[in-house]
């Protein structure tokens, strides 16, 4: 019998500059996800949860998701590929909405390397610069970020350990 375990984020070894993640799968934002998004987060902006408002006094004409609920979700659908063993993130660069997101849209995601550097104080992690890009169902890019990561080596990772024993199929 073999077990597998699913990777879930990368040491600093595994980042190579120029790398692209594709990542999967993609999420399609319901007026519901912008809803309880804008709820919970307090953005309260009729352009996000009021229809009326949206259709006779904004640009667009009709709802737009909150900008943040784009950028929470492409940087969530990046943690499997890049951050998932992450030490911290440190720091976010810049983020930059390029195009509006509808309800309805269906985002998807692809980050590239840009740089990985050891640590010069301590030798067992690094830091690594990651771009993501976020685009719709059309192929056009709604969102774009520059992230650094702090990455374990992967020598001196902590082993992932679950509440139970290796014996629940004997």
């Amino acid at each position: 019998m073999t077990s597998y375990e699913r990777a879930f984020g990368r040491y600093f070894e595994d980042f190579t500059p120029g790398d692209v993640y594709r990542h999967w799968p993609g999420k399609t934002i319901t007026e519901a996800d912008d809803h309880l998004f804008c709820m919970i987060t307090m953005n309260h902006h009729p352009l996000h949860t009021d229809a009326y408002f949206a259709e006779h006094e904004s640009v667009q004409g009709r709802n737009v998701v909150v900008g943040n609920l784009v950028y929470s979700l492409v940087l969530g659908m990046s943690v499997p590929d890049v951050s998932g063993s992450a030490i911290a993130n440190l720091e976010v660069q810049s983020l930059i909405h390029r195009h509006p997101t509808f309800h309805g849209d269906t985002i998807y995601a692809e980050t590239r390397v840009i740089e990985a550097v050891p640590s010069s104080s301590k030798p067992d992690r690094g830091v690594v610069t990651v771009e993501t890009k976020g685009f719709n169902q059309e192929g056009r890019e709604v969102c774009y970020f520059r992230r650094k990561v702090m990455v374990w080596r992967r020598e001196h990772a902590p082993a992932r350990q679950r509440p139970y024993g290796e014996d629940v199929w004997d």
